[in-house]
């Protein structure tokens, strides 16, 4: 078999890393980060903390895209930044040895999470910085002076086992109507706070999320998923808040002014 190269950043964590241990290791960052909600509420969860498992998977993509991954001269160790903090602060970075497996294709193995004042981590000259996923801010603010066209018979049809249980029985048109009326509202909102629309990264580009409240209007129930476009803005789909939550976690911790799965 032959191994990948230090320098080889594949687009699969799995790829990049031997990390046998990963729901232990993933526990024990749960109790080194600032405490944070990583489970779904309202989803079957396969494995603990899918939003943190998601996070730091995908965490890895933009970091090997960016080339954010150091590598020692002797091409012993390498680390990345999880983007992650301690309790007091302090960044956390993945900490990684090679791997010296001969039948296992990596050429990393997790070693440890590290804190940046950690010893370990004087092992490298400088530290990568955290991924980055815009160059323009602008892109993290919905400007309500832009169209908003969407596709409710879209994001109705294609989306209906999405929404709540008492919905899904009804009439398409009767739902669509609602679901308009939902849209106006979460605009107003935003209109009044430009925090409620919550900026999410996806393949590539910068998304927003506005809150749709069908049934009740100071409860969100399902994400309008919202791309920009040059002079208007379009949207199509729609998310639970446990998948809109955990898209939107890749860029930040969310405001929890309505996206509380």
């Amino acid at each position: 078999m032959t191994k990948r190269q230090p320098y080889d950043f594949p687009d699969l964590f799995r790829d990049f890393a031997l990390m046998p241990r990963f729901t232990d290791d993933i526990e024990s960052l749960v109790g080194l980060a600032e405490r944070e909600e990583w489970d779904y509420k309202h989803t079957e969860q396969h494995h603990p903390h899918p939003v943190l498992r998601n996070y730091i998977t995908y965490t890895y993509r933009r970091v090997a895209e960016e080339k954010k991954i150091t590598v020692t001269t002797d091409e012993e160790y390498s680390c990345w930044n999880s983007g992650l903090i301690t309790d007091n602060q302090e960044p956390i970075f993945l900490l990684f040895s090679r791997n010296k497996l001969e039948d296992s294709d990596p050429y990393w193995h997790f070693w440890k999470f590290a804190r940046k004042g950690e010893w370990e981590l004087n092992r490298f000259p400088s530290l990568p910085e955290m991924a980055h996923y815009f160059a323009d801010p602008s892109v993290l603010v919905f400007d309500t002076r832009k169209e908003l066209r969407v596709n409710v018979e879209h994001v109705v049809a294609d989306n209906i086992e999405r929404f709540p249980e008492s919905l899904k029985g009804m009439n398409p048109y009767g739902l669509q109507n609602i679901v308009k009326g939902a849209i106006d509202s979460g605009i107003e909102r935003v209109k009044r706070n430009y925090k409620t629309a919550i900026p999410q990264y996806y393949q590539g580009s910068i998304q927003l999320l506005l809150p749709l409240s069908l049934t009740d209007p100071a409860k969100a129930d399902l994400a309008l998923v919202v791309e920009r476009f040059s002079d208007f803005y379009r949207a199509a789909t729609c998310l639970t808040l446990d998948m809109a939550y955990n898209n939107a976690r890749q860029l930040a911790r969310p405001d929890r002014d309505w996206l509380q799965p």
